[in-house]
């Protein structure tokens, strides 16, 4: 039996901008996971995933076929039919499995909390398939791998939430040119992209300040971040002057907050994190999109009380929003305050691979 697992993400500072080559953002891993068993069998295969009946399915000339479709095994299946091909292009036999999912990043009822469930659900189970074919790859094939699976779904997003999943720690992300990688994708093969330098693409490890605190809320309302991407792409275009000098001011903060990383000064990556809230309030009020709802603007407000800087956390419009604190002397009060207007506290850890979770 294989065994295998990838962290959800969260965003630091970064988010929209970083859909454009060149903007770099930063984000985390944290201590949930998505984790997927693979059991090999001879005969057929299934999919079971968030504790739904298993799917049976079959092959048809090498393709997978399901017996009924469920949306949210689109991830999976790209996943599968990624390495799969691979897996023929290197000579290798394929095989029958059951592979079922289970997941960390959401509620018992089912309530995403917003940590890059998409993202860790490719990760993991395009690892479990490298090692069920015997496949060796190294983190940036991996991160290749589940970023070709995951733009057959979804071709608006960075990637940088695979990324996260994929490096863990803390990262410094900046995407490839998609348009490039999409162009390619039908009359190169996996093998060949995997080889290729994709232009762009940065992923680079920092470390935190010894005294920084992170403090997660979640406003309970789950948001869209593909409908939200897919909003600003749209309006952007009408609002190109505006945005254009988002892209900048955002660049510019970022840049900022990874150079005060290197200099360990918190009172600067706080000032960043204010700046970059408010670059991302008003791109929203610009576009005319909700970025930070009535719940995330309670969180960010109730934190300034005890000195902490905060912000909506990736494409905003609710799901969860980050505090940066010099220490967690008032998180009682805090976490009561929120929990008065109905934010939950998450007792999140940033997840490293080699094993440390720090705070």
């Amino acid at each position: 039996m294989i065994v295998t697992s990838a962290p959800g993400k969260l965003y630091i500072a970064g988010e929209y901008a970083v859909i454009q080559p060149g903007h770099p953002a930063i984000l985390i891993a944290v201590d949930q996971f998505i984790r997927v068993t693979l059991e090999e069998d001879f005969e057929e295969g299934s999919i079971s995933s968030y504790g739904n009946v298993p799917i049976l399915w079959t092959r048809n000339n090498d393709r997978l076929v399901l017996d009924q479709r469920d949306n949210r095994l689109f991830y999976i299946i790209a996943a599968i039919n990624i390495v799969e091909t691979y897996a023929r292009e290197l000579g290798k036999k394929l095989g029958f499995y059951h592979l079922k999912v289970d997941s960390e990043l959401e509620t018992n009822n089912g309530k995403k909390y917003g940590l890059g469930s998409s993202a860790a659900v490719t990760v993991a189970t395009v690892e479990a398939l490298c090692i069920f074919y015997k496949i060796t790859v190294s983190d940036e094939q991996l991160f290749k791998l589940a970023a070709l699976a995951h733009l057959k779904i979804n071709n608006n997003g960075s990637c940088g939430d695979v990324a996260a999943s994929v490096y863990g720690g803390w990262i410094v992300f900046t995407t490839f040119d998609k348009s490039w990688i999409l162009d390619h994708d039908e009359k190169t093969t996996v093998t060949e992209l995997l080889l290729k330098e994709w232009e762009g693409l940065s992923i680079k490890s920092i470390t935190p300040p010894e005294n920084l605190k992170l403090i997660i809320g979640w406003t309970g309302s789950p948001a869209s971040t593909t409908r939200l991407v897919d909003n600003v792409n749209d309006k952007r275009i009408a609002n190109h002057t505006s945005y254009k000098e988002f892209l900048k001011n955002s660049k510019k903060c970022v840049e900022k907050m990874i150079l005060a990383f290197k200099e360990n000064n918190i009172n600067e990556i706080q000032n960043q994190i204010v700046i970059n809230r408010e670059l991302l309030v008003n791109m929203g009020n610009d576009l005319g999109i909700v970025i930070e709802t009535p719940l995330l603007r309670d969180l960010c407000n109730i934190a300034l009380k005890f000195n902490g800087y905060g912000k909506s956390s990736g494409a905003g419009g609710g799901d969860c929003g980050i505090v940066i604190f010099k220490d967690n002397d008032h998180l009682e009060e805090l976490i009561s305050e929120w929990g008065n207007c109905g934010i939950t506290y998450l007792p999140l850890k940033v997840y490293n691979k080699k094993g440390d979770n720090i705070e």
